[in-house]
């Protein structure tokens, strides 16, 4: 059989299966996501604690429509999808081999997960076309596939929030291949809050990547220190060692101030009312802080606080 045969009966098993996709009904939600450790650390091999933020989701869903292709955004911050989806979109086609001229049907999102936070927005958006596209086996791998897509947003993604997306639980992540679960029968009363500025995540990548390439042996080190944080942060989750897990947290912390990372007044906020540590959350720059507590926080400030319970 020639390559050009093989290449015909592709092509023809895919428009198969995009009509049969262009046919079916789909719904899907996706969680959002917080990192108790392990940021940045995580591309070069490090480990990293993932949860899924559950009081913070996308909906994709889609209804045939034989004539139109369209996009309806709702939710608190389903207008920030706009562009977003449609690159995504784009994207999905090209990596599929679909004409995206061919694509028919209605979307829909709704999202209460804000766009440039550090809350894994991006990977939602791309786990749920993903899973999309899956459900006629257009997408044999979807984690790499997903991925894939999110190298859109970050240059280089390690793959963590994608892995929490689809998994919808907490996780220890490796970008080798570990997924191990952590099923907590301990919660600590940790939330996370907005520092008011938006934090872009390839402009934080890149700025670490900068600092290993400028001063190695600085950026090893602080490489080295949050592997060391991500192990310290695990044992005390294990052992329900509270002050363990503050030490954790602000050992993690104190790399994202290295880095140049760190939101100081939104954590100088949270620590002059009582928490007992705290740390950016995501690649830092703005986005979300984690901040853990030894009890409920004052009533004055927990409704700018979000509860990390899984």
């Amino acid at each position: 059989m020639t390559k050009l045969h093989l290449d015909t009966l592709l092509k023809h098993k895919v428009d198969f299966l995009l009509q049969k996709l262009l046919q079916t009904k789909f719904e899907t939600r996706v969680s959002g996501k917080w990192i108790l450790a392990g940021e940045h650390a995580v591309l070069r091999g490090g480990p990293a604690l993932v949860f899924p933020l559950n009081s913070r989701r996308l909906s994709l869903s889609f209804v045939p429509d034989y004539k139109n292709l369209n996009l309806i955004l709702s939710g608190p911050h389903g207008d920030e999808y706009q562009l977003l989806f449609w690159g995504v979109l784009e994207k999905a086609c090209e990596l599929c081999g679909i004409q995206r001229s061919k694509l028919t049907g209605t979307f829909l999102i709704e999202s209460s997960l804000p766009v440039g936070t550090g809350l894994g927005a991006s990977a939602a958006l791309c786990v749920a076309v993903t899973r999309w596209l899956a459900q006629c086996d257009l997408v044999p791998q979807p984690y790499e596939f997903a991925r894939s897509l999110e190298n859109m947003f970050h240059g280089e993604s390690s793959g963590v929030d994608i892995a929490v997306a689809l998994s919808g639980q907490g996780l220890r992540f490796t970008r080798a291949g570990e997924r191990k679960a952590l099923n907590l029968d301990w919660q600590p009363q940790w939330y996370i809050s907005y520092s008011g500025k938006r934090g872009v995540t390839l402009e934080c990548v890149e700025k670490v990547k900068g600092l290993l390439a400028k001063k190695s042996e600085l950026g090893l080190q602080l490489d080295q220190q949050m592997i060391a944080a991500t192990e310290q942060a695990e044992q005390a989750l294990l052992k329900k060692d509270l002050s363990a897990l503050v030490d954790a947290i602000n050992l993690a912390g104190n790399c994202f101030i290295q880095w140049g990372l760190s939101p100081e007044s939104h954590i100088q906020w949270l620590q002059e009312n009582g928490a007992l540590a705290v740390k950016p959350t995501g690649s830092g720059g703005g986005g979300y802080v984690l901040s853990l507590w030894k009890q409920t926080p004052p009533k004055e400030i927990l409704a700018e606080l979000i509860s990390c319970g899984v």
